[in-house]
């Protein structure tokens, strides 16, 4: 007898749709995917920190991005304050500029101290653009640093988001002595 017209479809076995997995085989499984929580969570086990290759994949990872954590946000602490020392040093030299005339080696003799936009011959309106031109660069690197720190507290980790904050308190005790601890915003 000829099957041959008949339908043998439904004896086809299609395995597009079927899940074969690692069959428990040791070795087989691939790199734990990125773990992301729209919600707080106190779960670390697979969180990414801003990049794929900063994944927290078992408790001693963990320590050392929560140590990394807060070292990074004490590093911010610590440019903020060395912002605020290059501006009031920018400002001081800047008031012994003459408005007209320009730096004299006789008046205001080149030191090791001087910063490097008060050389002779410069007048106040060249000394202020460039200081201001600096000023403006050491701004655009606080907000990328501050940046990133907000994408780290975004992860929604309660780990992480603890250790932001210690780093902050830790950052602002080494190095916040001569500042308020009043904040103008919270991310910058």
């Amino acid at each position: 007898m000829d099957h041959a017209h008949h339908d043998h479809s439904h004896h086809m076995m299609g395995h597009g749709d079927m899940d074969h997995g690692d069959h428990g085989m040791p070795g087989m499984d691939g790199p734990a995917k990125c773990s992301m929580n729209m919600l707080f969570t106190w779960d670390w086990r697979n969180v990414c920190v801003v990049f794929r290759q900063w994944q927290i994949t078992s408790p001693l990872s963990l320590v050392f991005t929560l140590l990394g954590v807060v070292a990074i946000t004490a590093g911010y602490e610590a440019l903020r304050e060395g912002i605020r020392r290059y501006e009031a040093s920018a400002n001081k030299r800047l008031e012994t500029v003459p408005r007209d005339g320009s730096i004299d080696d006789e008046v205001e003799p080149v030191a090791e101290t001087t910063p490097f936009f008060l050389r002779p011959g410069q007048n106040k309106d060249e000394v202020t653009r460039r200081a201001h031109l600096i000023k403006s660069v050491l701004y655009g690197i606080q907000n990328f640093y501050a940046f990133m720190i907000m994408l780290i507290f975004m992860t929604y980790n309660g780990w992480i988001m603890v250790a932001v904050s210690v780093g902050a308190g830790i950052g602002f005790l080494l190095f916040g002595g001569r500042t308020t601890a009043a904040k103008e915003t919270a991310c910058h």
